[in-house]
């Protein structure tokens, strides 16, 4: 089969081609890590993307040094409770990396929270991705120290409290 040398592509064609190629050409130097869906606060790959993430997403109510709203503890007048803190001062490591992860994804709300449990933490599942969230997570748990970390209950450690 011959092309006729008069038949020629539109430029917007070609630009659209030439963009496509280079996003896929970036996008595969940047393709998302495999976290298997696990918080690891010792992998500082996934501590770098969970620090970008959280800053970018959770920051605004938990706080940039991972603080928390004043009075967390103390409802609001519309019956809500204040974002908490995550750092060792908080309660984010009495639970389970998977409920953190559901929570993060789903949202605090039943069944991960007692029916009618009204809250403002948003589900970021149409936000993040999952190695996001995972990622977030191991961010959080890296600046918590050693002897809190060791007492985080684990699936093979006991469940929640």
């Amino acid at each position: 089969m011959t092309v006729s040398p008069n038949l020629r592509l539109p430029s917007g064609l070609l630009l659209g081609a030439a963009a496509l190629a280079a996003a896929v050409a970036a996008g595969w130097a940047f393709w998302p890590l495999s976290f298997s869906g696990r918080a690891d606060p010792d992998d500082s790959r996934q501590v770098a993307l969970g620090e970008a993430v959280y800053r970018a997403n959770c920051a605004s109510c938990h706080g940039a040094n991972l603080e928390g709203q004043p009075n967390w503890r103390s409802r609001k007048p519309d019956g809500r409770l204040p974002a908490p803190p995550h750092d060792e001062t908080g309660h984010t490591w009495h639970h389970l990396d998977e409920q953190l992860f559901r929570i993060t994804k789903l949202g605090l709300k039943p069944p991960l929270a007692p029916e009618g449990y009204e809250s403002d933490m948003p589900a970021f599942g149409g936000v993040l991705s999952d190695d996001e969230i995972w990622a977030a997570l191991a961010f959080i748990k890296s600046r918590w120290p050693t002897d809190v970390l060791a007492r985080q209950p684990s699936a093979d450690k006991g469940a929640s409290r």
